[in-house]
């Protein structure tokens, strides 16, 4: 359920569909996470929303940003020339080798040799795939990403002074709990590195939107786990996802063969996430509406776009009429910059934006 402040301001906005974001949310947000972390480093993972008013609410929580692409470092250091950075993603082109950074994820033997052969200075953390099991992940970060042990005892010999070996990189999964990214932690930790990256996955849950990561419970266990060694984590949906809604209007209510459905401005091509991860997207309805609708049975809120995919929420028992207004929470992170904006050119959304 959406709060009275973001109610409020969805009432006021000019013209829907749009996207709010409630930055104080965020910042309140971020600043519990900064905290139960204690001398863990914090970087936000861009790729999961780089709009510039969320990274200034960030930039003053983080110790750093993780960036994936030469386009997504342009941004990031445009806006926070001091911030250091950390360069990640697979196949990165030898422009992105170049890039000026605070640490450089090294994916594959070949790409370490092709750093060497820019003859610039590099900090280097290299990035491992762990034959480690991993129960219950919402995504696992397998195949092509990262290298097994054999790939880096391979890059070991090729490090000196001007390209320097700090230590490893590792994202196994996304959508664990503290518990079970603190196990795979301490597999992680028996090693020899005095630096590790941990990345990112913590748990976000679409289902219960209360239910939130234990930071409390990870910040203690790599308290207890990283003694004497530099840690870091690089989260991105865990920290933004809450404070952003799409806020959409129900332009028509049908029937097809007993189905119940309200069709609203917009669709996946401006949120993305249910679509890619088969989920229902939480929401909020506003009765703004007097027009034809349902009462207190199953609907299926779908978007205007041309093709059977375009579903935010399936069978979802609500009450609901033409012309109310529609409140998709979560949806500040993997949600506008992951869509397929141009398909059907329809209107973008707007983007509007709570200070206090």
């Amino acid at each position: 359920m959406i709060s009275a402040r973001v109610q409020e301001a969805v009432t006021r906005l000019p013209a829907l569909p749009a996207y709010l974001y409630d930055l104080p949310s965020l910042d309140e947000h971020v600043a519990s996470v900064r905290r139960a972390l204690g001398a863990a480093e914090l970087y936000y993972a861009v790729k999961a929303n780089p709009d510039a008013e969320l990274l200034r609410v960030l930039a003053g929580h983080v110790d750093g940003f993780e960036v994936s692409s030469g386009g997504e470092h342009a941004h990031v250091t445009g806006l926070f020339p001091g911030m250091p950075v950390a360069l990640g993603g697979p196949g990165k082109t030898d422009a992105e080798l170049r890039l000026p950074h605070h640490r450089i994820h090294v994916e594959s033997p070949n790409e370490l040799r092709r750093l060497l052969a820019t003859g610039r200075e590099a900090d280097v953390l290299l990035r491992l795939n762990p034959d480690l099991p991993v129960e219950g992940a919402a995504l696992t970060m397998s195949g092509p990403f990262g290298m097994d042990e054999e790939a880096v005892a391979e890059c070991l010999p090729l490090f000196g002074e001007r390209v320097r070996l700090r230590g490893l990189h590792t994202h196994l999964a996304s959508g664990l709990d503290a518990e079970q990214l603190l196990r795979l932690a301490g597999a992680l930790l028996e090693g020899a590195y005095d630096e590790v990256n941990l990345g990112g996955g913590m748990a976000v849950s679409y289902a219960e939107p209360r239910r939130r990561f234990d930071w409390k419970a990870y910040g203690a266990g790599l308290a207890e786990l990283g003694r004497g060694r530099r840690l870091r984590i690089e989260p991105g949906r865990a920290l933004t996802v809450y404070c952003g809604c799409y806020v959409t209007r129900v332009v028509d209510v049908k029937r097809v063969r007993g189905q119940a459905y309200a069709i609203v401005l917009g669709g996946t091509h401006h949120l993305r996430t249910p679509a890619t991860k088969g989920h229902d997207q939480p929401f909020t309805i506003l009765p703004t509406g007097e027009g034809p609708g349902v009462g207190d049975e199953p609907i299926t809120f779908v978007g205007q776009l041309c093709t059977p995919k375009d579903v935010f929420a399936r069978n979802i028992v609500t009450t609901v009429r033409v012309g109310d207004t529609v409140v998709f929470e979560m949806a500040g992170a993997y949600a506008w910059n992951i869509s397929h904006h141009d398909f059907l050119m329809h209107p973008k959304p707007a983007f509007h934006y709570l200070r206090s």
